[in-house]
């Protein structure tokens, strides 16, 4: 346990060789690098490890990390304000794409906020990320 309460709320799943669990501290760099890479995807000066490592103890359990071995091949922010909830930088490894990952992440954290009594949800995308707007 790296002291994020409810850390592991999610069950650990596997499909097609690829672990889905809660992200971790340590997935923390390795999910900004993914999100630097990912076309569409765009930073701000809160997406440093530290502002990360804050969004995750403000959603205990919420984020989810999708891995195979131990590569990262798949990273979304999930939390809420107490009435909406918020999904952000959801990246899939280029590797991975077009094999459910995208969907069972978004899916899973759908299912989070709503446990948690959260009834609507904003996804952000921006208009240029085409890739994301399909999905």
């Amino acid at each position: 346990m790296l002291g994020y309460p409810g850390e592991g709320s999610h069950k650990e799943i596997r499909m097609n060789g690829i672990v889905i669990r809660t992200m971790k501290k340590t997935d923390i760099a390795v999910a900004i690098s993914l999100w630097k890479r990912t076309p569409g995807v765009g930073l701000t000066e809160s997406d440093t490890p530290a502002g990360v490592s804050r969004y995750l103890k403000r959603n205990p359990g919420m984020s989810l990390a999708a891995m195979q071995g131990k590569r990262l091949v798949a990273a979304v922010l999930c939390g809420h304000d107490g009435r909406r909830g918020y999904l952000g930088h959801l990246a899939v490894d280029e590797d991975f794409r077009k094999a459910g990952v995208g969907s069972e992440l978004v899916g899973r954290c759908l299912k989070a906020l709503k446990k948690a009594g959260i009834r609507r949800c904003a996804i952000m995308v921006y208009k240029k990320n085409r890739s994301g707007l399909e999905f």
